[in-house]
């Protein structure tokens, strides 16, 4: 099959096509992309604000980096949950809809979020989710991996994950709810439900993921950097899902700058890819694309966390807005409800 991207399915090997080294329409020379080193964030829709601020900080010990609003809709909250600064690989954000219609599980969409903690943990995590009325299912043994899975109140899949084969290099969130022996370490990965495995293989691979390893219907994914570095391609006949509270919205992978998202950009056009513009996202730049499975990937620049800049003020205390939004402060405070941010261990016990 010789330099091709490739998904393995019980031992066959099925070509993709093109790798990262491509031709662009209309130039003469070769393009080489850097891969990416694994997952940005994750981005997905909830219900109800505080009921996702109770579960994220309070229940699972995130820190609410960020509160803001969507900037494709001023009068909705956006919220960042991660590690002390937000850094990429560790953030998981929210979309809170409350007037929405609740979504469905199915294809094409990101099936699941799953976070790391250390091993030994998931004893002590298991009797925590319980003692805060949430069904566990597990520990399951994945690849190694020892997992428990979970729904948050709006039903988004979560899981925690411990094992020898996952790494991070953060540090958690020391301020929060959960003793930091037991903390959350950051993003594991996702695993997606598409319509068309192969082809988001295929993106995978483009992007610099390679092939791991297997079981009957999870194909695995992994980048080559230090944290949040897994993607599993499910191969499952569910019915088609539907966009709303419940579930993920997109999976955002890490590339260096804003130059390179031009570049990614050029590709794919070129092969004919649905691609936004390069978009100003306030703390970094990024582009979406939706693969031929039907997957949204986002494409973000690396920084040192969305919670860094001089001006985002105390992080997810009170509403914080880029300065274009200021002028309409007063109407966004008015229509938004306002939040309660968990103050530390104390609360939720």
């Amino acid at each position: 099959m010789g330099d091709s991207p490739h998904l393995r399915v019980d031992g066959h090997i099925v070509a993709m096509g093109p790798t990262r080294q491509a031709i662009r329409t209309g130039h003469q020379h070769y393009v080489m992309l850097t891969d990416t080193p694994g997952l940005h964030h994750v981005t997905g829709i909830v219900g109800d604000a505080q009921d996702a601020i109770d579960f994220y900080s309070g229940v699972l010990g995130l820190r609410l980096v960020i509160q803001t609003v969507n900037f494709e809709d001023i009068l909705q909250h956006h919220l960042y949950f991660g590690d002390a600064a937000g850094t990429p690989g560790t953030v998981l954000t929210q979309f809170p809809d409350p007037h929405g219609d609740p979504g469905r599980h199915g294809s094409p969409q990101v099936e699941s979020v799953s976070f790391v903690v250390p091993s030994g943990t998931l004893t002590h995590w298991h009797a925590r989710l319980e003692a805060h009325d949430l069904a566990v299912e597990g520990p399951l043994e994945r690849f190694g991996d020892r997992v428990l899975r979970l729904e948050d109140p709006a039903g988004t899949r979560i899981e925690l994950v411990a094992g020898p084969s996952v790494p991070s290099d953060i540090d958690p969130w020391t301020a929060g709810s959960v003793p930091a022996a037991d903390a959350i370490r950051g993003l594991h990965g996702v695993s997606t439900l598409s319509t068309n495995p192969y082809a988001t293989a295929g993106l995978l691979e483009t992007l610099g993921f390679e092939y791991e390893t297997e079981t009957d219907d999870r194909v695995r994914y992994r980048a080559p950097g230090t944290r949040a570095t897994v993607v599993d391609v499910l191969d499952r006949d569910v019915p088609f899902g539907r966009e709303g509270a419940g579930t993920l919205h997109h999976v955002a992978v890490r590339v260096e700058g804003e130059a390179d998202l031009h570049e990614w950009r050029t590709l794919f056009d070129d092969r004919d890819y649905d691609v936004s513009r390069v978009k100003d996202r306030h703390f970094f730049h990024s582009l979406y694309v939706r693969e031929p499975g039907g997957i949204l990937f986002e494409l973000a620049t690396e920084t040192d966390g969305v919670a860094a800049s001089d001006d985002a003020g105390a992080p997810g205390e009170s509403l914080y807005l880029p300065d274009r939004f200021e002028a309409d402060r007063d109407l966004i405070e008015s229509q938004l409800p306002t939040l309660r941010v968990p103050t530390g261990r104390d609360e939720y016990r």
